[in-house]
């Protein structure tokens, strides 16, 4: 028996999400283990009169690809992925491993220099994305691995995933755009603003939003989503910051490298001191992948309260209601961003404490909920 919530997730993702409109070239990538998703979503742009394109993968692809690939195999650019994301309109990207620790093992270096040769394709998408021209969306299908990762069993899990995209409600579109109206008060506040500081048992930062602008996220980009993020000034992050969550690094629809205990501390900008509890040369590899992996590429607030779990998948942990995470690497030119890398890696924090952000000298939040005077 079908779910009746993935007719309704397939359909916040075409018509709330990626917006497909008829001639669209959309390329759906996934593995096999989220057929049922794909099934739906392959339907649905065919009624709304666009051009669907299967990039489909084997749920182990990428332990096999690391397993067997020669260094110029390690080099070579998907041609197929190149070109939906240099010409498409549209890219839905299911993460749906079968297999969530299946790159813990391989070396490093050739994790970075697979990233490198992919990295062509990161810059379009968040090229092609802030002109307007690329409608993408990252989402999730629920699988064993990722209940397992977050410690739930299946139907446990499949509940979470659909009750933080809200395809369990009679009208989920209405709800994100709710979403949108309640996170813009947050958005105007911050607008023209200056110095932010991040203060709390695990954070003692400054950075810059001059001339930034904050990004208002509902849905459009993630699905669950909820934050509001921006690019801060490249040279003006100072201070520290331990990671309260795990750090997960995957540049594939496969599984990833968790990094556990991060702790960086950054002057003009740049990290000058990292360490882990867990993967530590991992980490360092990471931070030598260019000069921009060492600048932020984002600084963000999630404020999804019904993602209430640490589940170690950063589509859903960064949007974890009372939290920030900043990203290294790669920034949204949207937001005023300069940064450029071939990696996006996202780290989170808990504000939930005895914590506050402070925002030109004003208390902007304090223990995980907005309190600027609206």
């Amino acid at each position: 028996m079908s779910d009746p919530r993935i007719e309704k997730f397939a359909h916040v993702l075409v018509d709330h999400s990626a917006r497909i409109q008829p001639g669209d070239r959309v390329a759906i990538e996934a593995t096999l283990a989220a057929e049922p998703l794909v099934r739906e979503l392959y339907a649905q742009i065919l009624e709304r009169g666009g051009h669907p394109h299967l990039l489909l993968s084997l749920p182990d692809q990428d332990d096999i690809f690391y397993t067997h690939a020669k260094e110029e195999q390690l080099d070579f650019m998907p041609a197929f992925q190149k070109l939906a994301y240099d010409q498409f309109e549209s890219r839905i990207r299911i993460l749906s491993a079968t297999n969530t620790r299946s790159l813990t093992n391989v070396d490093p270096a050739r994790q970075q220099r697979r990233q490198k040769a992919l990295a062509p394709i990161l810059e379009a998408q968040i090229r092609r994305g802030a002109e307007g021209v690329f409608k993408w969306v990252t989402t999730l299908f629920p699988t064993e691995a990722y209940a397992m990762e977050a410690e739930l069993s299946l139907r446990e899990y499949e509940n979470f995933v659909f009750r933080a995209s809200h395809a369990d409600q009679d009208d989920p579109i209405t709800y994100w755009r709710n979403v949108e109206k309640q996170q813009q008060k947050a958005v105007d506040w911050l607008e023209k603003r200056n110095q932010v500081v991040l203060r709390g048992t695990n954070v003692d930062l400054t950075l810059s939003i001059k001339g930034r602008k904050f990004d208002n996220s509902f849905g459009v980009y993630n699905m669950p989503d909820g934050e509001i993020f921006t690019g801060p000034v490249e040279e003006s992050v100072n201070g520290w910051v331990r990671f309260t969550y795990p750090a997960l690094y995957s540049a594939s629809t496969g599984g990833g490298v968790l990094v556990e205990g991060v702790e960086l501390t950054f002057s003009n900008g740049r990290v000058e001191q990292a360490k882990a509890d867990k993967n530590q040369d991992f980490l360092l590899k990471m931070l030598e992948s260019d000069p921009g992996a060492r600048y932020l590429g984002e600084f963000a607030i999630g404020t999804n309260v019904d993602i209430d779990r640490f589940t170690r998948n950063i589509l859903f942990d960064e949007k974890l209601g009372g939290t920030f995470h900043i990203a290294l690497g790669a920034g949204y030119p949207e937001t005023g961003s300069k940064n450029h890398s071939m990696i996006h890696w996202d780290m989170i924090c808990d504000m939930r404490k005895d914590s506050e952000i402070l925002v030109d000298g004003d208390t902007f939040y304090r223990n995980g909920e907005f309190v600027f005077k609206k």
